[in-house]
């Protein structure tokens, strides 16, 4: 410890214990512990207490009855638990009767100050740093610590019941390590006190009728078998599985939540998943739980690398039954013939359904989001159900939308509860989006394009369905044929390509910014296609898309909301970078308007992103960076493309300069450091290729790092005019870019933050320095 520190320590640790000083704030306990956490894993904790008494001290205070502060309090033990966690310090601790005063029976458990939760968590928290030995496992055993833990599971605080229930975790898995390591066919009755204690609470846990306590079971064995692989966890789930499995015994089946998760756990598990008693645990489990709770399960079943292919099966079933209800409502056949073989429960799936509008509406959003994260997956169920899984994402949007055509009572119903019911639009258009990227039946594709139109064209569509319809339509776009006047195509498909890009255009004026950020978004990635041309007349084929670019333009110069502002920024970048018609006719001069626009927005993102595409017309300008420049933007293959001089006098052009100089001292710090990474490229690519002239005295170089002096202080002076590229050269040559990144990564709080500070800055609170003695930490 730093001289210093040792100094003011003990003026520390007699402010803490004297309940009459105001206490230091919990951010500044925090960082004393982070501090003496740092000190100890450092070195010895032993010697740290020895030279510095006043540390025992302050804990043996706690063991006196006197009005200490909650906070101290729970520092206090925590702080205990940090030196005892090296066994030689637990031991020194243990000579004075400290550790069991602390976290035995005797301890603060019966203080009035244990009602405060902050108390109960330091108390889990100093024991949880404590246990790291064998020494540490002994005192448990000894103290009653452990029947303190569980009672503290069931706490009414969240943070330290679930602390509780990952302490014991760590406590069963630390007192097996050494006994089972060395002899891994060590049986139950033959584990440590400490580990037969904890099963023995287990087992009587899972045998409770109480369900809150049959899932702090639960979740004590999932975390310890989610990070122990160890041999005797497979008898520790051969002696608690079959309680585990009496639980599906019960109705309603208690803490099913936790039991999935579990279940889950173990068969993710290499020593236990290898166990064909699991697997029909798992398949009863399936038939056991309700349609709102199966899906998780079978989801994580369909995602596990070696199953069983009925289980599989049986999975895939449970999560394609809520939609196979909906195409049944609507009159629609469900799949090929086996798809939906051997699949129960359909009456209890449709009466989910229908028991409310927001139970139908979680449950489809469940089954919807499920295999959407399912279908990327390369152990996802093959054949996969491609086109009923289609059908069943238009039919749903159809039930929201009103314009479904329902065959049963259970259609009428599901129109009923679905109707203008946004949540269950957005996550069916995100599925439907998905599916994008395996093709179809004709028919199913034409629907699709029917009813994402039905969407864009709505009045009554929401903002954020607008949003989520625009980019579904992109990505069913894109992987579509889409090359304008194709005679070969569907009617219905030349419809949807000819009236996307019209919705899209009359969208860029809507009053919610989001849709006409959705509607830029869409256009730019349609006029990339060359889809946007569909529109334009035959006598004026390139009119629709030159309007597109001034109408771009135009939004870029507002000062309104700026989503749709940072959206046009995006799709210039993209243009640029994939050589867009509009831009190749004219690269400086895009490149320029664009700038100068940047330049004068009050988003941080949208200036941010003039960099970004400032950045790729330095790229294309110069060549791509080669191996020596550690600011590279793409593989370090190619060469300048350009003579330094000239490629520097299109720069100079575009005013690239002015704008990444102003950049630099930018009030937002991410938009300072994109520009200070831009000015470092570019000098690693222009510097060490200039010519031996030196332009530093010229007076042009000396008013533009005036200017530079100026917008540093915050002021905003005039433009720098047209600059030469010497000028540039020497002003790049003379700036200080790496000490100013430097500067830039520093945290916002990069005030003197050394321990001597911290302590300063705790007895200057309470006037035991003076004034002139503290400093901000």
């Amino acid at each position: 410890m730093d001289p210093e520190c040792s100094r003011l320590l003990p003026a520390l640790c007699t402010v803490l214990a004297d309940p009459r000083q105001p206490v230091a704030d919990d951010t500044c306990l925090e960082k004393l512990l982070d501090w003496f956490k740092t000190i100890s894993e450092a070195g010895s904790s032993l010697l740290l207490l020895q030279e510095n008494p006043c540390l025992v001290e302050l804990l043996f205070q706690v063991l006196r009855p006197q009005d200490l502060s909650a906070r101290v309090l729970s520092f206090s033990l925590r702080l205990a638990g940090i030196f005892a966690a090296q066994e030689d310090c637990f031991q020194y601790l243990q000579q004075g009767e400290l550790l069991p005063g602390l976290f035995g029976e005797a301890g603060p458990v019966g203080q009035a100050a244990w009602t405060a939760p902050t108390v109960r968590s330091g108390w889990i928290q100093g024991l949880r740093s404590l246990v790291q030995h064998p020494s540490a496992l002994h005192f448990l055993a000894d103290c009653g610590a452990l029947d303190t833990v569980f009672s503290l599971q069931g706490d009414s605080s969240l943070f330290v019941a679930s602390a509780a229930g990952q302490l014991l975790a760590h406590i069963l898995g630390l007192s097996m390590r050494g006994p089972a390591e060395g002899l891994p066919s060590l049986q139950a009755p033959d584990w440590p006190a400490c580990a037969q204690k904890i099963v023995g609470h287990l087992e009587e846990s899972l045998r409770s009728t109480a369900p809150p306590q049959v899932t702090q079971a639960l979740n004590v064995l999932t975390t310890t078998f989610g990070h122990c692989h160890s041999p005797w966890t497979r008898v520790l789930w051969e002696r608690l599985g079959p309680l585990v499995a009496c639980l599906l015994e019960e109705d309603p089946l208690p803490a099913a939540h936790s039991l999935v998760d579990l279940l889950l756990s173990v068969a993710r598990s290499p020593v236990l998943s290898s166990d064909c008693g699991l697997w029909e645990t798992l398949a009863q489990t399936l038939r056991h739980l309700s349609p709102t709770q199966a899906g998780p399960l079978a989801l994580g079943i369909l995602k596990l690398q070696d199953c069983p292919q009925a289980l599989r099966a049986q999975a895939f079933g449970v999560l394609l039954q809520p939609l196979a209800c909906v195409l049944k409502a609507a009159d629609q056949a469900p799949g090929p013939p086996g798809l939906l073989e051997g699949i129960t429960g359909d009456s209890v799936t449709v009466d989910t359904l229908l028991s409310s509008k927001s139970a139908c509406a979680g449950l489809l959003c469940r089954t919807l989001a499920h295999l959407e994260l399912l279908q990327p997956l390369p152990q996802r169920p093959s054949p996969w159900p491609q086109a009923p899984l289609l059908g069943a994402a238009v039919t749903i949007l159809r039930f929201c939308n009103g314009s479904a055509a329902p065959a049963s009572d259970v259609g009428g119903r599901l129109c009923a509860l679905l109707a203008g019911c946004v949540r269950v639009q957005r996550a069916a258009l995100d599925f439907l989006g998905t599916l994008s990227q395996e093709t179809g039946p004709q028919e199913l594709v034409t629907q699709v394009f029917s009813v994402l139109l039905e969407h864009l064209r709505s009045p009554d569509s929401s903002a954020t369905v607008l949003k989520k319809a625009f980019q579904a339509t992109l990505r069913w776009l894109l992987s579509s044929p889409k090359t304008p006047g194709c005679c070969d195509l569907d009617p219905h498909t030349q419809l949807f390509l000819r009236e996307v890009p019209e919705l899209a255009e009359q969208l860029l004026r809507d009053p919610e910014s989001y849709v006409r950020a959705s509607a830029v978004t869409a256009m730019g990635q349609l006029s990339s296609q060359g889809l946007h041309a569909t529109a334009a007349s035959p006598e004026h084929p390139g009119g629709q898309q030159k309007s597109l670019l001034v109408e771009l333009l135009r939004i870029l110069s507002e000062d309104s909301e700026g989503f749709p502002r940072r959206a046009v920024m995006q799709v210039f970048t993209q243009w640029l970078r994939d050589g867009h018609a509009d831009v190749t006719e004219d690269t400086e001069r895009f490149v320029a308007r664009v700038l100068q626009a940047a330049s004068r927005d009050l988003d941080w993102e949208v200036r941010a992103q003039g960099l970004e595409l400032a950045l790729v017309f330095l790229a294309q300008t110069l060549g791509q960076p080669g191996s020596h420049c550690p600011y590279a933007v793409a593989p370090p293959q190619a060469t300048l493309r350009s003579p330094p001089a000239q490629a520097l006098q299109a720069l100079c052009r575009v005013r690239l300069f002015e704008f990444a100089f102003r950049a630099l001292f930018d009030c937002d710090r991410p938009v300072a450091q994109k520009s200070c990474d831009l000015l470092l490229f570019l000098r690693a690519r222009t510097v060490p290729h200039s010519g031996p002239q030196e332009a530093g005295g010229s007076p042009d170089v000396v008013s533009v790092e005036a200017a530079l002096q100026r917008w540093r202080a915050g002021e905003q002076g005039p433009p720098l005019g047209d600059l030469e590229p010497e000028t540039v050269l020497a002003v790049l040559r003379s700036m200080d870019l790496e000490g100013l990144r430097g500067a830039l990564a520093e945290s916002s709080d990069h005030v003197e933050e050394s321990p001597q500070s911290l302590l300063q800055d705790v007895l200057a609170a309470v006037g035991v320095l003076g004034e002139n003695q503290a400093d901000c930490y």
